[in-house]
């Protein structure tokens, strides 16, 4: 199984944004990822964080089952189909979501408390960081 931290901010709501990912295999860390998305929300930055790591991943672990854990509990009863997603770009960025996860087995979105993230955590403010000049 492949379990993925993932993670998004913004400093301001909108504000600089920018995401993170690391992807575990047996507890190992296999890859990560980050990146500056521009001016966005806190939550566009989470779900982008989602995005990315599943483009990195379909070309790795195609058809293996994936467990992301993130810190946002909006977002993942959103993606679990506990929570109906009522704004339109939200409603895009999902869309991309579920057409990326054809891709794979199952994939299965678990909260977090923010202390269990701080991997993906410290890797969006690196990017925020070096896009920022701080």
């Amino acid at each position: 199984m492949i379990e993925v931290f993932a993670d998004g901010g913004a400093r301001g709501n909108p504000g600089p944004a920018a995401f993170g990912y690391v992807v575990k295999k047996d507890g190992q860390i296999v890859k990560s990822g980050n990146g500056y998305i521009g001016i966005a929300t806190n939550n566009v930055a989470e779900y982008t964080a989602v995005i990315e790591a599943l483009i990195l991943l379909e070309s790795s672990y195609p058809k293996v089952n994936l467990t992301f854990y993130l810190d946002s509990e909006l977002v993942v009863s959103q993606l679990s189909g506990i929570y109906k997603v009522k704004n339109s770009n939200i409603r895009d960025l999902v869309f991309k979501i579920r057409t990326l996860e054809s891709n794979f087995g199952q994939v299965n979105y678990k909260h977090i408390p923010r202390e269990k993230n701080k991997q993906a955590d410290r890797l969006v403010n690196l990017a925020l960081d070096g896009q920022l000049g701080n």
